[in-house]
């Protein structure tokens, strides 16, 4: 046949449909019979799976990286934002325990001053400390009792471990506490161990007894206590603790250093004392009698 006669391939026609319908259903029969009932196809899927493993893990691999980096962004803000709120709950018991430890210690030293107030047999007052001076240089507390509440100048104040100073100036519903490491404040004590006395004085940021001769029975660790011979103090209320002793040879006096029983700086309560200590008279000097003047004899 000539070439030119022959039709173009467009119009070229092959089986019909319905043939290689036919052929594709016998085909799929006899494979679905191969692999169900004989298993000869077993080998050639395993092996195109192997062949295609690669192919298919390129292609999965994408997909698998965005949903890892979709997981891990949610995980990392659920993270964060967990971490928040175990570091705001941190915070706040970190504050409800302080709380609680201070509470229970202000609670120990309420019922240290009580207990302390009943040995007094009332003749005391339980007040708080409000705030400090006004002036950064000297050692002064404001207490929230004042002359309504029978409060004078004069009267000790103690906490529940010993003396911390002394009512100076009293207003109706405050007064002002000078503290005994007030510079040149001065308390007279006595050494608990052999009754040696002397006087105590503030030197601004401690205390010291001045004037005590080289060869006098003190040495560190020694008790102090009030004395009760100034008439202000009750006798016996702790008040410091020597804390170093140095004697020179070229100084008469010895330079004893001490350290204060109360919490001078860190109490919030503290107990006024409104024992008022009655001394004996002060004996009476003897009145100075001068001899007349003996009258002059004339003369005969």
């Amino acid at each position: 046949m000539d070439i030119a006669s022959s039709p173009p391939p467009f119009f070229r026609r092959g089986l019909r449909p319905l043939t290689k319908l036919m052929i594709c259903a016998v085909l799929s029969i006899a494979c679905l019979i191969a692999d169900g009932r004989l298993g000869l196809l077993v080998p050639l899927r395993d092996t195109l799976s192997l062949l295609l493993y690669p192919l298919q893990w390129v292609v999965n691999t994408p997909t698998g990286l965005i949903r890892q980096g979709s997981e891990f962004m949610v995980k990392q803000s659920e993270l964060q934002a967990e971490n928040r709120a175990l570091r705001e709950h941190a915070l706040i018991l970190s504050a409800r325990l302080q709380r609680h430890e201070e509470l229970a210690q202000e609670n120990r030293q309420l019922r240290a001053l009580h207990q302390l107030a009943q040995a007094r047999e009332g003749e005391a007052r339980l007040a708080e400390v409000l705030y400090t001076g006004r002036d950064p240089f000297s050692h002064k507390i404001v207490i929230d009792k004042g002359s309504q509440d029978s409060i004078e100048s004069g009267f000790p104040v103690v906490d529940d471990r010993g003396l911390i100073g002394q009512i100076t100036r009293v207003s109706p519903l405050t007064s002002e506490v000078t503290l005994i490491i007030e510079k040149n404040h001065s308390v007279p004590v006595m050494v608990q161990r052999n009754g040696l006395r002397t006087v105590l004085f503030g030197t601004g940021n401690g205390i010291e007894l001045r004037f005590v001769s080289g060869s006098a029975d003190i040495r560190a660790g020694d008790l102090l206590v009030t004395s009760g011979i100034d008439g202000v103090y009750p006798a016996g209320l702790d008040v410091a603790r020597v804390s170093s002793v140095e004697r020179h040879a070229g100084n008469p006096f010895s330079v004893v250093r001490c350290t204060p029983i109360g919490a001078v700086d860190s109490r919030r309560f503290a107990l006024v004392l409104t024992e008022k200590i009655e001394l004996p008279p002060r004996p009476e000097e003897a009145a100075q009698t001068t001899p007349a003047p003996s009258a002059k004899k004339g003369k005969p």
